[in-house]
């Protein structure tokens, strides 16, 4: 569902010192923008930012990087973040938020940035066959990550949807990943630290289960 526009969230983001208004200029740069060199995690379609502002605050050895297309949810991202980073008396210094088209990400990111971990959740599953391409995990779409993924970076997915866990599970391997573990009930299993998202809490409240999928990339030698 599309969020409506929003009149604060563009001129909020305007003065937010880590939205990112120009990113490709920073394309194999990123560790100058962090100013440390730190792991880079990455969340396509990061949407309200209830993912983030859970994880982040917890892992300053991480430089996160958050990316929707739409600044008005990502103004609402830039509040949630603020007020996470709030309640521990810290400023937000290990958040980059964009708002780009994902499937542009190589313009932005390359080899050298070093991505060490992809965060892709409740994605559009593009339910009609002649839609699949569009599917975030697509191995058209998993191409345009591979340029910018270290070597052992891992992808870490979540979605309700049936039919989006087991094409991944495939698109994955056939994709040159390697499954590390997956799911078809997160909530019943001991998973390894992963915040909720806001579709997650909904989903999960309507009694559907979480399915979820950890994937390892590694480059050929």
């Amino acid at each position: 569902m599309r969020m409506r526009k929003k009149a604060w969230a563009r001129p909020e983001l305007a003065h937010c010192p880590y939205f990112i208004s120009d990113p490709e200029q920073w394309k194999g740069r990123w560790a100058q923008w962090f100013t440390e060199k730190k792991p880079i995690h990455l969340e396509l379609g990061c949407g309200k930012g209830v993912f983030l502002a859970q994880l982040a605050p917890l892992h300053p050895e991480v430089c996160y990087i958050g990316v929707d297309q739409s600044p008005d949810v990502l103004g609402v991202a830039r509040r949630n973040l603020e007020e996470a980073y709030g309640k521990l008396e810290k400023p937000v210094h290990n958040v980059a938020l964009m708002a780009h088209y994902i499937e542009d990400m190589p313009k932005v990111l390359e080899i050298q940035d070093q991505v060490e971990r992809i965060y892709i959740n409740f994605c559009n599953p593009w339910p009609k066959v002649r839609h699949h391409k569009r599917r975030m995990t697509h191995p058209n779409q998993l191409d345009l990550y591979k340029p910018f993924l270290a070597d052992g970076a891992q992808l870490h997915f979540k979605t309700d949807d049936d039919d989006l866990y087991v094409s991944t599970l495939r698109y994955l391997e056939e994709g040159g990943f390697t499954i590390l573990r997956s799911t078809q009930n997160l909530h019943a299993e001991d998973w390894e630290e992963s915040p909720s998202t806001e579709h997650e809490q909904m989903f999960t409240a309507q009694g559907i289960p979480i399915k979820a999928i950890i994937a390892l990339w590694q480059l050929k030698k």
